[in-house]
């Protein structure tokens, strides 16, 4: 069974902002269940228009806040046992939505190597981490409210699917769909 990691970089001003700071390329980082990203969650924006307000989303890569993003996908295979207890911790987060939000503090403190813990919250890559670690798929060198996108791809057996735009890709994964039909 495969799992999907999905790095973005949109044109959004937080986007952009923490480039500056990262000087890296991808700084989004989403988990899906399915090649065509139908099934993939994230934390992040909860209304595409509004930055402000964050939390555990049910990313659509569809939308036209994504469609022009640069992407790049990886896959991880799993055992059977993994991808079960994947799914037992992502329930959690599903069940909880309401409670959840996004930690944008602890984002922040990353930049000045201070832990913030916040209750309930999370940002991308502490989410997907999370996960990762609770699944017994990964194990960070450092607590989770430390963890980058970068530091995951450092960590795990990844194997790159994709490189381009979400657009792309999306039409890439339909015509290999239609192939196999």
């Amino acid at each position: 069974m495969k799992i999907y990691l999905i790095y973005t970089a949109s044109r959004s001003v937080l986007s952009r902002t923490i480039k500056l700071y990262t000087k890296e390329d991808y700084n989004h980082v989403s988990i899906a269940f399915d090649k065509s990203l139908t099934e993939t969650y994230s934390f992040g924006r909860k209304k595409i228009s509004n930055p402000f307000i964050g939390g555990f989303v049910k990313e659509d890569f569809n939308d036209p806040f994504f469609l022009t993003a640069h992407c790049e996908i990886y896959s991880i295979t799993l055992t059977t046992e993994q991808y079960l207890l994947l799914r037992q911790q992502l329930a959690y987060f599903i069940n909880n939505q309401p409670l959840l939000r996004y930690n944008l503090l602890g984002l922040l403190a990353i930049t000045a190597n201070v832990k913030f813990h916040r209750e309930h919250a999370f940002f991308c890559s502490e989410f997907v981490a999370t996960l990762l670690t609770k699944s017994r798929i990964a194990s960070f060198s450092k607590e989770l409210v430390f963890v980058t996108p970068q530091d995951i791809l450092k960590t795990c057996s990844l194997e790159r699917e994709y490189h381009g735009t979400v657009k792309g890709y999306l039409a890439y994964t339909a015509i290999k769909r239609s192939k196999t039909r």
